[in-house]
């Protein structure tokens, strides 16, 4: 979908406000979408140049929930709610519908975005040099890398062992 500035936005609305030429002529001059030129007229008409402004977009739970409100109890579309609020897609209003209907109003509350902060890592309460917890740990560690290198070494010897019987051959 092509982003249209905001000069493009305003250049067309005026001349369409001015009444010189129709949708079809203005969509047409401007390469734009009748809809999407329709739309840009509504939202000028409603909220004047504020409600081409970009805003933040993390909207609370009783901003959603009058946005639904005014749609039940005005009997308005989605996209008239979107207009009447200032909501920039009305896809946003009919997601919030639509998990407010099949997973009710916890399913408004806002999530957060991005990738979750990493957690540090707690130090592990050490045990004091010396002591005899530590010097068990030690003496794990020790036996564990003892078995490794024995192991290590029985599979170099193994090999050796498989070149020399076929060299032999």
């Amino acid at each position: 979908m092509t982003k249209y500035s905001l000069e493009t936005k305003l250049e067309a609305i005026y001349d369409y406000l001015e009444g010189v030429e129709s949708f079809k002529d203005i969509a047409g001059k401007y390469s734009v979408n009748i809809t999407m030129l329709k739309k840009w007229v509504a939202k000028y008409r409603e909220h004047g140049l504020a409600a081409f402004h970009k805003t933040y977009t993390n909207y609370p739970v009783e901003f959603k929930m009058d946005v639904l409100n005014y749609i039940n109890e005005m009997g308005a579309s989605i996209d008239e709610a979107a207009l009447a609020f200032n909501i920039p897609a009305s896809t946003t209003v009919g997601n919030w519908k639509c998990l407010f209907e099949t997973q009710g109003i916890d399913a408004l509350q806002p999530k957060t975005k991005g990738r979750s902060s990493m957690k540090k890592e707690t130090n592990k309460a050490q045990p004091a040099e010396g002591s005899e917890k530590a010097l068990r740990a030690e003496i794990e560690r020790l036996r564990m890398e003892n078995a490794y290198l024995k192991k290590l070494s029985a599979l170099i010897q193994e090999k050796e062992k498989l070149r020399n019987k076929t060299k032999r051959k």
